[in-house]
């Protein structure tokens, strides 16, 4: 007998779910949310996207005063690290976060349950308690919200000292002499970032001969040549073979990728940075007989249902589909204005990723390689940051806006920067994107001055070759 009964339980409290549940409530749906953790916000909140652009602020503003302000005429003493102090900081700013979730859960009348959720049947979620009690929701729907956890590498054993997850990277006691970051995307270079801005001697072992598999190769390209001109070092095509800590640090077996000579690394702290594997464990999916595909995601139809009438999934758990805190917000909110019986939509070809580095390196939409490999003819329209004079202003000026359109409409198909602020920036493309603009509507288009989203403009301009002001 179920002790409560709902229009929709989310499993899972991340991004995907309590927003999905906030959207849920508001369209009228009696609402329940299980969360394994004392509190909401999911990984992002919790362990990702929120204390890590806390401490890459933080770790910027410290690297600022270091080496930038006495170029804008400012002569400061002696700049000292207190990481106690930042690290203080960061778990402030997510500790005021998750509480303001927790106001928005009963603001919205949300009734939250801290526990595991298991999948009884398609109309039952049993929770277990941290004591091991057990309750059982009945509901009409539920939606799998569970998000990923990191991967790690074969024989390697992630202790969360030495060896360490995106996880303990946000809480090192002490900046690394030499942090080895094994993975060359978004989270490893970010977390790179703020520990080589601190003062750690940062390399990254990529098997990939890339940085930022995915974005746009121009983008990857000079998005790594800047890193690297701010100190970080770069192995690419190289596989991590094996790790044995030692004393004081750790010693990584590197191989080529293609074969070869092997080489040992040593490094202070290692940081595995290779991706994220959605969490099924303890789920009672397949018990429950809902379908997962060889890697553990859980395909969909159109309205994020399951094979199961009535269980849904979104967020990370999605197969071929970015692992994004945004994306799942959407998801979130779609999945429940369809199961309240409205319209429920997400447009994946409008859908930005951003690299938090500085300068940061946002995109959305196709790459130029995508393009290339579809056969679609399109144009490119650039403009440097070193012509935009809010940027020169700033003493900010390296990188650009790139944009690419149909050539035969002018349709917009992808934008790509590589500038300060790209991040914010990113947004206005995803606008055109969304409501499909040509390059030529973007150009059009009033922008105030000086700012750097002038540059958007003249990118726009540039695809039909008639920048102004370079």
């Amino acid at each position: 007998m179920s002790e409560e009964r709902y229009d929709v339980v989310f499993i899972g409290g991340g991004p995907g779910g309590y927003v999905g549940a906030i959207r849920a409530a508001q369209l009228g749906l009696r609402t329940a949310c299980v969360e394994a953790r004392s509190t909401l916000g999911g990984t992002c909140l919790n362990v990702g996207c929120i204390p890590s652009k806390a401490l890459l602020e933080s770790s910027h503003l410290y690297h600022q005063a270091q080496a930038d302000l006495a170029a804008h005429g400012i002569v400061a003493g002696e700049v000292a690290l207190d990481l106690k102090a930042m690290l203080a900081r960061k778990t402030k700013v997510v500790d005021e976060l998750t509480k303001g979730i927790g106001f928005l859960f009963k603001k919205n009348k949300i009734d939250l349950y801290e526990g595991t959720g298991r999948l009884a049947a398609a109309d039952s979620v049993v929770v277990t308690a941290a004591d091991g009690s057990e309750r059982t929701l009945g509901c009409e729907n539920v939606v799998l919200a569970t998000g990923s956890e990191p991967m790690g590498l074969p024989g390697i054993e992630i202790d969360e000292k030495r060896i360490v997850s995106s996880t303990g990277a946000l809480t090192l006691a002490k900046v690394p002499k030499h942090l080895v970051v094994v993975g060359g995307g978004y989270i490893g270079l970010e977390l790179g970032s703020v520990w080589g801005r601190l003062g750690a001697e940062v390399t990254v072992v990529e098997f990939l001969d890339r940085i930022t598999p995915g974005m746009d190769g121009e983008l990857s390209k000079n998005l790594q040549r800047l890193l690297k001109r701010q100190g970080m070092k770069f192995r690419l095509s190289t596989k991590v073979a094996g790790a044995k800590t030692v004393r004081g640090g750790v010693n990584l077996a590197l191989e080529p990728a293609a074969g070869g000579e092997g080489e040992t690394l040593k490094a202070d702290v290692v940081l595995i940075s290779i991706g994220r594997r959605p969490f099924t464990a303890g789920l009672g999916l397949a018990e429950a007989g809902v379908a997962m595909d060889a890697r553990g995601f859980v395909p969909v139809d159109g309205d994020f249902q399951t094979n199961i009438a009535g269980v849904f999934a979104i967020g990370d758990l999605l197969p071929d589909r970015p692992m994004l805190a945004h994306k799942a917000e959407e998801e979130g909110v779609a999945v429940a204005e369809l199961i309240a019986g409205h319209d429920g939509h997400v447009n994946y070809a409008a859908i930005p990723g951003v690299v938090y580095t500085w300068p940061e390196a946002a995109t959305v939409g196709k790459t130029e390689e995508e393009l290339k490999a579809a056969g679609v003819a399109y144009k490119v329209g650039k403009f440097p940051f070193l012509a935009n004079s809010r940027a020169r202003a700033n003493g900010d000026a390296d990188g650009f806006v790139k944009l690419l359109a149909d050539a035969a409409t002018d349709r917009l198909l992808g934008a790509h920067i590589l500038g300060p602020d790209a991040g914010t920036m990113i947004s206005e493309l995803v606008l055109a994107l969304e409501y499909g603009a040509s390059a030529e509507d973007v150009a059009r288009t009033c922008h105030a001055h000086p700012t750097l989203n002038e540059a958007v403009k003249e990118a726009a301009l540039g695809v039909e070759g008639r920048t102004l002001n370079a």
